[in-house]
């Protein structure tokens, strides 16, 4: 990847999550660009910090990060509990940020968002 700029998109979806979830977690924005700098050298899954989400029957390879670390939530380092769903296109170099949440308000994925976008 190196010499390759990564491009970063975000679903309009998305920017509400991210909205509602700053307001709890105001260090947010900055722990995201930090996801971004990471993104940009290493975007694909990472077991067991990063996989990719099967079973969508989608040609888009959906990557859901586990282990994201939040400055709001101190002590907790990469175990805050937020979730972050993208999808990666390789050949363009290309990440579009899907969904946000922590886990302990979702059980899981949005797939219908998922699939609304990239099906």
């Amino acid at each position: 990847m190196t010499g390759t700029k990564m491009i970063f998109d975000e679903i309009i979806e998305f920017r509400k999550d991210q909205k509602k979830l700053t307001k709890k977690y105001r260090s947010l924005p900055d722990d995201l660009e930090e996801v971004r700098k990471i993104l940009t050298t290493r975007p694909d899954a990472k077991p067991p910090y990063s996989y990719r989400i099967e079973g969508l029957k989608i040609k888009s390879c959906m990557i859901k990060v586990r282990k994201i670390s939040c400055k709001s939530l101190k002590n907790r380092g990469v175990q805050s509990g937020l979730r972050l769903i993208y999808a990666y296109f390789k050949e363009e170099s290309r990440i579009v940020f899907v969904e946000l949440y922590h886990k302990s308000e979702k059980s899981g994925e949005d797939r219908a968002r998922i699939l609304k976008y990239f099906k």
